[in-house]
């Protein structure tokens, strides 16, 4: 994709996030630009096995997405930003034919061409079992996190980690993993001994862990729970994940297929701001969020877009 056209194409809304209760324009003016740090977090989730673009007579998305311009997108980001993370929020699997025919192993290799850092796992990762997940794996050049699927009788005991830590210009950034619950979406033979544990309580115990003992300065949620429901407000969701919990700076969220032209902001159970997002499906979109963080006072602020494919 051109540049003009990546331009014409970037949502111009955008929400701020602000970290340690400071946003951007609150940093101290005597420091110069290139002291303070930033961070560009791109992501998707629900792609559902869409290799090519829609068709230009498609009566809903006529002409978006695919693999191909999503590249074109992510490399000029990357040649326009220092540090740049790439994450995916689940489903990768299953929609069209590729995945009946491939069984994933195409989608593994593209996000590996593309260099996913992370991705965590949606519901429909297991449409041809654990044991077909994890025969892909080998295509796969990144990692996935998941916290309250516990494989431990399963193929993936020891495979899938509970949360990474990646590094990038000094920031030290947290990312974990969250399922849906499998009974109800998917057949047990395909999940097996897969046990779901509360996301609510993991995420506790995986905020503690990254932020109080691994004093990461970012802290990510790789969440498959779904944005929210409103015929169901009491349900595990991301908001309420947000709103009772506290140490979580991100959520990026999947499943329930929800476009957001902007990230939502939600204050967690201590009053303090959660930026949560997430870009629909089918790699219509892409999102984006700028973190930005003063080393000195160990503040920051976010901000982000999604950008249309």
């Amino acid at each position: 994709m051109k540049r003009r056209d990546f331009l014409k194409n970037t949502a111009a809304s955008s929400a701020l996030l602000t970290l340690g209760g400071l946003s951007l324009s609150s940093f101290d003016t005597t420091e110069t630009t290139s002291e303070i740090k930033k961070i560009t977090i791109l992501h998707t989730n629900d792609v559902h096995s869409h290799i090519d673009p829609f068709p230009a007579d498609h009566p809903k998305n006529p002409n978006m997405g695919g693999v191909a311009r999503r590249a074109a997108l992510i490399e000029q980001i990357r040649k326009e930003e220092k540090n740049v993370l790439l994450l995916d929020a689940g489903d990768i699997f299953q929609g069209t034919p590729y995945f009946n025919y491939y069984g994933g192993e195409l989608e593994f290799k593209l996000m590996s061409m593309l260099q996913y850092d992370l991705a965590t796992m949606g519901n429909h990762d297991f449409d041809n079992g654990i044991d077909g997940f994890y025969a892909q794996l080998p295509h796969a050049k990144f990692d996935f996190v998941s916290a309250n699927y516990d494989f431990k009788n399963t193929i993936l005991n020891d495979i899938i980690k509970p949360y990474k830590i990646l590094h990038k210009d000094g920031i030290k950034i947290g990312i974990f993993g969250l399922g849906v619950e499998l009974q109800g979406l998917v057949s047990p033979q395909l999940y097996k001994e897969t046990v779901y544990n509360n996301p609510v309580e993991i995420a506790q115990d995986m905020t503690r862990i990254l932020k109080q003992e691994k004093n990461c300065d970012l802290v990510i949620c790789l969440s498959h729970l779904g944005f929210k429901y409103t015929n169901e407000p009491e349900k595990i969701c991301d908001v309420n994940l947000a709103r009772q919990t506290k140490d979580i700076d991100l959520i990026i969220g999947g499943h329930t297929h929800t476009f957001l032209e902007k990230p939502v902001i939600e204050k967690n159970k201590d009053g303090k701001e959660v930026m949560i997002n997430q870009v629909g499906c089918y790699g219509i979109n892409l999102g984006r969020i700028d973190f930005y963080f003063n080393p000195k006072s160990k503040t920051g602020s976010g901000n982000g877009r999604s950008i249309i494919v």
